[in-house]
């Protein structure tokens, strides 16, 4: 009788002879990538929009580059604070560094207000109504990379020490005397990308040490505990180098948040993935005396259902490509394509390592056969002790599932369903700033500005209209507006008059949800007035912090709208093309969905009541759902693998459910406390958006591991009866 392909492939990657070839290529094409690839972390990180061109906020920035110069690139704002006022003598210090500046400019340096030919009393009038505050800007080319601008901003502190004779960018805000911070679009990529440069490593250490932790927790096997991080690292070693060539090669935009996540992904996913094949090949011990032919047997009984819970996850992660969101859309690359080479390595280099190492992989609980256990007692002048049966715990579990299966369909339901209304209530933010320790020198800058000038000053809005060659001022019009608190002075544009500009202050902060609502009403109002002067079909476009917002806004609720259904589907089919079961597959689909929405709304209860988050950030749902829905049904896919097999072997529906259950319960619930403490890790970073997002994924996985794969999942097959097979005739029977 002819082996099954996949008991070949194990007989492959981890034969007598082939093992050692299968580590050796491994470690020779981690060594070689190395030395000829980038690694992703050196790549520079995307620098851009975020959002289409299509969008007005984009279009106003890149009309405002070419009609008004003195304002265009991106810019960089020092923000200079006295609590007791700022002295004539700081001003003609800042007139003094402005000097410098346009004598000798920093690279990429576009251009700078002309503070030193301004008398000093002009500069005064600048000043924060207390007089305890000035922002000075200055701008840089867009091509500039964040290398070239952290360079810039130390030559800055270099300057300012030289002209002010001491470094107030260190000073602390709570103290006396002057004070400077970098802030504005420049000083929060820079603060941003070294907050995830620190995070890389942080999360690699924390992550591997919680994986060791909670793996010597369960398994008592110090061994066995370091073999998964072994094969995810060895992985991990070859995806970054491919990664950083796609990204030296502009095949893809390296994105410092994406590969921080990916991180966290790999090593929770790949050792999931890991624990499937080794549980399986520790039972199978049990019985089989040859540990080559149980690591075969182990790999036909898994790879198949570890291929598809890698293919789901792959191909969700992959849906993000389908975003207008350039952050949604940079994940797609690393994450789909880390976890399809980390799945590939659990399915050739760990059986390599454990044809290595054997039955010593468990030690100091080494699984023997019966007749082994007995002779190796002997030799230790012990008694025999008769082994207790397997998965006892889950089988008890399982058992209940299946004779109350109304019960556990009510109780559970109520459970995620009154956790899901709960996300009803959520609030969200879209700006990135909010997301930022409070003391990092960016959100301190933001924060001096917020309290010593008007709400609108802020981020003002850019009117941006075209009078096509009439006479037109919409400036006393505006005013009228209720939102609206301060107009400034109408321009005209460098090379096209009809181009004009209206900078606008609206009466609230403008990163607040209500002052998008306003820019949104802000679009119907303008259009009205530019039809009483006879202009119906006029051309303008708003710009500014809070229109880039609002089409933020609008594009990610887009992307939810595209990208959710298409992966349900896409996933769905999947599922359907492994399982042949309509009913099963559609209730897997329909139990993970609702699993996401409660681990949403129990996520925003931490978050807002237990932390004291204000909002949520507005990429969390997708993010989440993303996971969620993929990491959800790798579980369900390995335990409804065990439900089918059993069917196949004749076994009865329910005692094929609760044996189901039984073997897959303990290695699917250490797998779950495993993925939802890699993504926890997240929760202990100073990034208010990555801290979110690890809570809210981490109760998704939690949930879906407690309540959902042991208890809902298997209790609605009981309930469906032989229809959760349809229309598979085999398991029908």
């Amino acid at each position: 009788m002819s082996k099954h392909p996949l008991e070949k492939w194990g007989t492959v990657m981890g034969g007598k002879k082939t093992r050692w070839v299968v580590l050796a290529l491994w470690i020779m094409f981690a060594v070689v990538f190395a030395l000829i690839f980038p690694q992703i972390n050196s790549v520079e990180n995307f620098v851009g929009d975020e959002i289409p061109d299509t969008y007005t906020s984009i279009q106003a920035g890149k009309i405002m580059e070419e009609e008004f110069s003195s304002d265009s690139g991106i810019p960089l704002l020092i923000t200079w604070y006295n609590e007791s006022g700022l002295t004539e003598e700081d001003l003609t210090n800042i007139q003094g560094l402005y000097k410098q500046l346009a004598d000798d400019p920093l690279d990429g340096q576009e251009t700078i207000p002309p503070f030193h030919e301004l008398p000093v009393s002009a500069l005064m009038g600048s000043l924060s109504e207390n007089g305890a505050a000035l922002v000075t800007p200055v701008f840089f080319s867009t091509d500039k990379n964040s290398d070239v601008l952290k360079e810039n901003l130390a030559i800055i502190k270099e300057r300012t020490e030289s002209q002010f004779g001491e470094n107030p960018y260190d000073n602390n805000l709570e103290d006396e005397g002057l004070h400077a911070r970098f802030s504005g679009p420049v000083g929060i990529s820079i603060d941003a990308t070294d907050l995830f440069k620190a995070a890389d490593v942080q999360l690699m250490v924390a992550t591997v040490v919680i994986i060791l932790v909670i793996l010597l927790v369960i398994y008592r096997s110090p061994i066995l505990a370091i073999i998964p991080l072994i094969v995810v690292g060895i992985a991990y070693l070859v995806v970054s180098p491919l990664l950083g060539v796609m990204a030296e090669n502009g095949w893809i935009d390296k994105d410092a948040q994406a590969v921080a996540i990916m991180i966290v992904l790999l090593f929770g996913a790949g050792t999931d993935y890991c624990l499937f094949l080794i549980t399986r090949y520790r039972d199978i011990l049990l019985t089989e005396d040859n540990k080559f032919t149980a690591l075969a047997s182990a790999v036909r009984e898994s790879t198949g259902a570890i291929v598809m819970s890698g293919l789901t996850v792959v191909i969700g992660l992959a849906t993000l490509a389908l975003a207008d969101y350039g952050a949604f859309q940079r994940f797609a690359v690393p994450f789909s394509f880390g976890v399809l080479i980390t799945g590939f390595a659990v399915v050739t280099l760990l059986p390599a390592i454990l044809g290595i190492l054997g039955r010593a992989a468990f030690w100091p609980f080494v699984p023997r056969t019966e007749e082994a256990e007995k002779a190796h007692a002997k030799k230790k002048n012990k008694p025999y002790k008769q082994r207790k049966p397997n998965h006892r715990y889950m089988r008890k579990i399982g058992e209940f599932v299946t004779s109350k299966p109304w019960l556990v369909i009510i109780v559970a339901g109520v459970i995620l369903i009154g956790l899901a209304f709960a996300s009803t209530n959520i609030k969200y933010n879209y700006d990135l700033i909010s997301s930022f320790p409070e003391d990092m020198p960016s959100r301190e800058g933001f924060t001096i500005i917020e309290e010593n000038f008007t709400p609108g000053e802020l981020a003002p809005v850019q009117l941006l209209v075209d009078s096509e060659g009439t006479d037109l001022n919409i400036t006393e019009q505006l005013l009228r507006l209720p939102y609206v608190g301060v107009v400034k002075e109408m321009r005209k544009g460098e090379t096209n008059n009809n181009i004009q500009l209206y900078e606008i202050d609206l009466d609230k902060n403008p990163y607040s949800n209500e002052a998008m609502d306003d820019v949104e009403q802000m679009k119907d109002d303008v259009k009205e007035i530019l039809a009483d002067k006879n202009l119906e079909d006029g051309k303008f476009w708003i710009g500014g912090e809070t229109s880039s917002q609002l089409d933020t806004k609008v594009v990610q609720s887009g992307d939810e709208k595209i990208i959710q259904p298409v992966m349900i589907i896409i996933i769905f089919v999947v599922l359907l093309a492994y399982l042949r079961a309509l009913i099963t597959s559609v209730q897997l689909m329909v139990t993970v969905v609702i699993s996401f929405f409660a681990a949403l709304g129990a996520g925003w209860l931490i978050i807002h009541y237990g932390l004291g988050h204000e909002a949520m950030a507005s990429s969390i749902p997708l993010y989440s759902f993303v996971f969620i829905i993929a990491l959800g049904n790798d579980y369900n896919i390995f335990m409804i693998s065990d439900i089918w097999k059993n069917r196949k072997r004749g076994i009865a529906h329910r005692e094929a459910i609760s044996n189901g259950i039984a073997s897959t319960g303990a290695v699917i619930t250490s797998a779950g406390l495993i993925l939802a403490g890699t993504f926890l890790v997240l929760a202990t970073l100073p990034i208010q958006l990555l801290v979110q997002f690890g809570i809210v994924t981490a109760v998704g996985v939690l949930l879906d591991t407690f309540v959902v794969r042991p208890l809902l999942v298997p209790a609605l097959i009981t309930v469906f009866g032989k229809w959760s097979y349809w229309p598979n005739k085999k398991l029908e029977k």
